[in-house]
């Protein structure tokens, strides 16, 4: 929060004048303009006239314009009315008895105070000091509230009140109109509702008078800001270099930014208020001027206002300071959060439980557009002029290491790496168990792809993003990547008691195993559970060939375990289907044990 003097000392030059370029035909910006050059520049061929550096190296210089009236800052206008319901409306002194300010003062000194602390200790002040309706420091009367009314207005309600027994300074108001009332009775009803206008030149005068002990009870720091630098009378002027003029190829002149033309406004109105003031205008022409150039203010700092009265209404929509900051496309997210990056694709997501769970399935069309910068040394010449140690930059291949990314990155586990598999089609394909890391589904849910550019990049994504180093998720040890959905409804099927299948459903089922780097293992089929009338396999069986497909595969296992439901009347013969035994399965594997 800066205070009008800090804003003079960081200024470099007065802004007064509301015309932008000069009469001549060369269209120079005009002294002491909003668009003067030595606030840097926004032009190629034009230095900046303070620093003389160009638009690349200058970063731009502040001007000031001063107020001829001075306005509310539409973004504390809360802090002021919060401020105005503490402190006495004659005096400026916070509304606390001599105990409570010792015992608030003591509170604050307390060292690492938490927000959340802060905050409450505010609460309680101000609900004490609007408790109070006599000020302790000069005896004035106060109402019981301070309110917004209308656009940027406050009100003082002081003579309202609620109490059963009407306060004395009141009732003394409203019998200093029994004359009044004798002669016209319709005013009598009106008395109660009789209100003081907070302007921003008495909220400014007010907050002056605050002395320098009150501040901290008003949850402020002095050195920070005072109350008094919540009230604008003097408005910082950006550099040039965030509102350049464009051009406009389509008429001569200059297409102006929306900032620069808020500004020239503003300046208008401090004239028109200076001429009326000079010619002792009236009064009401005054407000309504001084009402235009809080508005115009409220609207350089948000343009996004609502309640603002048909006849004030800009024409125009324009884009203030809150809206170049805010949202996704502001600068903290859409520039400094989130930024364009080279050498990555998007496209919508589709499920393969071909793929391995470390694998995803690029597009060809994707896989021709990234590169990756691959050294090549001794091989077969491609092009007479490729030399030994020739950068080239190719596309994107099988087995390459790249990154996957569903937004929003809620977890570390919504950004992971993959073996890429170039593919067919136009979408990137995945197994469906690594969907819950990433919350994704297949409704047209969209992910993006990068392709790291260095051997570093590609080792450190694998060993510390990859998909195998990560199965559990880091908060409670849970597993993440596993048999999901359709896999546990199939397996549950297939290993159910009675499911029998013969020769040719047994060997369809069985090819469908032999994808990707398991197309030449061997499967060697165990012997049909039941020969005759005619030869069956079980579902157990086929699973087991899961975990040994043939006699030649060096996995070895030697289990023997009941499940939860095992009857305890024989493991083969469990009437609950719970047991199994060796490497084959004698008994379903319920997946729920």
């Amino acid at each position: 929060m800066m205070s009008s003097g800090q804003m003079r000392r960081q200024a470099h030059i007065q802004v007064v004048s509301k015309n932008l370029y000069s009469q001549d035909t060369r269209r120079s910006p005009l002294p002491h303009g909003v668009l003067d050059h030595r606030m840097g520049t926004s032009e190629k061929d034009r230095p900046c006239l303070t620093c003389g550096k160009n638009l690349a190296d200058c970063l731009g210089h502040y001007g000031y314009l001063d107020l001829e009236l001075p306005c509310f800052h539409v973004g504390y206008f809360k802090a002021i009315i919060g401020i105005l319901q503490m402190i006495c409306k004659t005096c400026s002194r916070i509304m606390l008895s001599k105990d409570e300010r010792l015992q608030f003062v003591d509170y604050l000194k307390r060292p690492n105070l938490a927000y959340l602390q802060k905050r409450g200790l505010k609460k309680k002040i101000s609900d004490k000091c609007r408790k109070k309706t006599i000020c302790l420091s000069c005896s004035a009367y106060n109402g019981e509230t301070v309110k917004k009314c209308g656009l940027l207005k406050i009100i003082h309600e002081k003579y309202k009140t609620t109490k059963k027994t009407m306060d004395p300074f009141v009732s003394e108001f409203i019998h200093s109109f029994n004359t009044a009332i004798d002669h016209n009775k319709t005013i009598e009803p009106l008395l109660t509702r009789a209100q003081e206008n907070l302007n921003p030149l008495v909220v400014l005068n007010l907050f002056r008078r605050i002395p320098e002990e009150d501040v901290p009870l008003l949850l402020m720091n002095p050195e920070a800001g005072k109350p008094s630098d919540l009230i604008l009378t003097r408005l910082l002027v950006p550099p040039l270099c965030i509102r350049p003029s464009v051009v406009s190829d389509l008429k001569s002149g200059t297409n102006e930014d929306d900032l620069t033309m808020k500004l020239t406004e503003v300046i208008f109105l401090n004239d028109v208020i200076k001429k009326h003031r000079v010619t002792g205008a009236k009064t009401q022409m005054i407000m309504e001027d001084w009402d235009f150039l809080q508005l115009q203010c409220a609207l350089y700092i948000n343009s996004e206002l609502s309640g603002i009265p048909l006849n004030m209404a800009p024409k125009k929509w324009t884009r203030g300071f809150v809206q170049r900051l805010k949202g996704k496309q502001g600068r903290f997210r859409g520039n400094l959060s989130g930024k364009r990056v080279d050498f990555s694709g998007r496209t919508v997501i589709s499920p393969d439980p071909n793929l391995r769970i470390d694998e995803v399935a690029v597009p060809v069309h994707v896989a021709k557009i990234l590169t990756y910068p691959e050294k090549y040394g001794n091989r077969e010449k491609i092009a007479q002029e490729l030399r030994f140690g020739d950068v080239v930059e190719r596309h994107l291949i099988d087995g390459d290491i790249v990154l996957f990314n569903r937004q929003p990155s809620l977890h570390k586990l919504s950004i992971m790496a993959h073996i890429a598999r170039v593919k067919p089609h136009r979408t990137f394909r995945f197994n469906e168990c690594v969907c819950t890391p990433y919350n994704a589904d297949f409704d047209g849910d969209e992910m993006n792809l990068h392709l790291p550019q260095t051997e570093e990049a590609k080792a450190e994504a694998l060993v510390l993003m990859g998909t195998k180093a990560n199965l559990v998720t880091p908060r409670n040890g849970e597993p993440l990547i596993a048999a999901i959905q359709d896999f546990l409804t199939g397996a549950y099927l297939l290993t159910f008691k009675d499911t029998f299948f013969d020769r040719s459903k047994v060997c369809q089922i069985v090819a469908s195993i032999l994808v990707g780097g398991d197309q030449k293992v061997c499967i060697t089929l165990p012997r049909p559970a039941i020969l005759k009338p005619m030869a069956l396999w079980t579902g157990k069986q086929i699973f087991s060939l899961i975990l040994k497909p043939g006699n030649d595969c060096p996995v070895k296992a030697n289990l023997r375990t009941k499940g939860k439901q095992y009857c305890g009347k024989g493991e083969d013969l469990c009437h609950n289907d719970s047991c199994k035994r060796r490497l084959f399965l004698l008994a379903a594997l319920t997946f729920q044990d």
